[in-house]
């Protein structure tokens, strides 16, 4: 079996230099378990099985429009051993708007946005060199014009780091309760992977490869666990 490439399957987070990754915008990420170990199910026939584990994780990830209203959730998985997204950030003005039922995808996340009503065409980014500097800690960097929001928008990391403490929480309690698989340190590996999505080709192939990710499991490095990684 061929040996496992982080520059290809997106072990590290790679953050573009300069970019505000709390701007409205499309974002394909993906999370990966801490030792690439399987704990939320398993594949047959081309499908993802999950445990109640894996619901868990489906379930939260459903949820997370709930906490963070400047979302909109697209395609996404969850599979054995990782979890593929796409996100939208939406601009301010479209907080609120209609929501829809998310549609019954078999725990796949297959199908429309989730959480407000979708829209057709995934937006161009504008402005391919902010001028703007990502920051670790959203408390570091207070709004310029307070006026104008009263709270700072959430970036992309905070969105996903909220999403791995509230499942790796939830595991938690799954481990001393359900007898889940107990896990190394943590259940995610600290860093995540994510990709600017610019246009709409771009979105068409990403939605098809996080549709076909439990079908081509056997070319996919990341569905075996090895050695311990640092993360």
């Amino acid at each position: 079996m061929a040996k496992y490439n982080p520059n290809i399957h997106h072990r590290r987070s790679i953050r573009l230099k300069g970019y505000d990754y709390s701007r409205p915008g499309l974002y394909f990420v993906t999370i990966v378990c801490q030792n690439r170990e399987h704990f939320f199910g398993k594949i047959e026939d081309g499908k993802m099985i999950l445990n109640e584990a894996g619901k868990m994780v489906n379930d939260e990830w459903l949820k997370l429009p709930e906490r963070f209203p400047n979302i909109r959730l697209h395609e996404y998985i969850v599979m054995t051993n990782h979890f593929h997204a796409i996100l939208e950030i939406i601009p301010d003005d479209a907080v609120g708007a209609t929501l829809v039922a998310p549609e019954n995808g078999g725990g796949l996340g297959m199908g429309q946005p989730r959480g407000v009503a979708p829209t057709k065409n995934p937006p161009e980014n504008p402005t391919k060199n902010p001028s703007e500097n990502p920051t670790k800690n959203p408390s570091e960097n207070p709004t310029k014009n307070p006026s104008e929001n009263i709270q700072k928008r959430k970036t992309l990391g905070d969105i996903m780091g909220a999403f791995q403490s509230i499942t790796t929480v939830k595991y938690i309690q799954g481990v001393k309760t359900k007898d889940w698989k107990r896990f190394d340190r943590r259940l995610w590996q600290r860093n995540y992977w994510e990709h600017i999505i610019r246009n709409e080709k771009a979105y068409n192939k990403i939605t098809g490869y996080i549709k076909n990710n439990p079908k081509n499991w056997g070319n996919d490095k990341l569905d075996f666990p090895s050695r311990p990684t640092q993360s």
